[in-house]
């Protein structure tokens, strides 16, 4: 459900708590339907690995699903990825902060629902790649596939056969592609 109303960042972040969870694209509250329960396992099985990498090597910090991240202004982008990462020299660069975090995460991942259309994922897609993330992960259930998104169109599919590698993003973190779909 869409709204036709512009609204801010700062005016998505003060709305009342309804059940929903809501994006901002350019302006526009996008109402967003609770995940259901295999989209929530999936999302964990590739958040847990990489949350605990990122600690156990100081790397960063990773973010739940509904973390918004204020992505552009004027006309306002906040999206929220299923998982995401900032490395560590930003979070300490940009310190605590209120509200959505102040760009982009250096890592974001989508979880495919049944209910999405191949425009929208490609249309958060390049709202991330855009905004400055350096690689999107996106995660397809029906396929049993993850898609590597990088800047300037670099593409990779895996299948559960392969090892998603963090690259020089999330240096030295690599999970199977199987395990994310168990």
């Amino acid at each position: 459900m869409t709204t036709t109303d512009l609204i801010t960042a700062d005016e998505l972040l003060q709305m009342k708590d309804d059940g929903f969870r809501y994006e901002l694209v350019r302006g526009e509250l996008i109402k967003m339907s609770p995940a259901g329960h295999q989209h929530g396992r999936i999302a964990l099985n590739l958040t847990t690995p990489l949350d605990q990498f990122v600690r156990a090597n100081q790397l960063g910090v990773v973010y739940a699903a509904e973390t918004g991240f204020k992505l552009a202004t004027d006309p306002d982008v906040v999206r929220a990825p299923d998982a995401a990462f900032i490395r560590r020299e930003r979070v300490e660069e940009v310190g605590q902060t209120e509200g959505f975090w102040p760009g982009a995460p250096d890592l974001a991942a989508e979880v495919v629902s049944p209910g999405d259309t191949y425009a929208e994922v490609e249309d958060k897609i390049a709202d991330w790649l855009d905004a400055g993330t350096r690689l999107v992960v996106v995660v397809n259930p029906s396929t049993q596939t993850v898609a590597l998104y990088y800047p300037r169109s670099d593409i990779r599919i895996l299948t559960p056969d392969d090892v998603l590698d963090g690259g020089e993003v999330v240096p030295g973190w690599t999970l199977p592609v199987r395990d994310i779909f168990i």
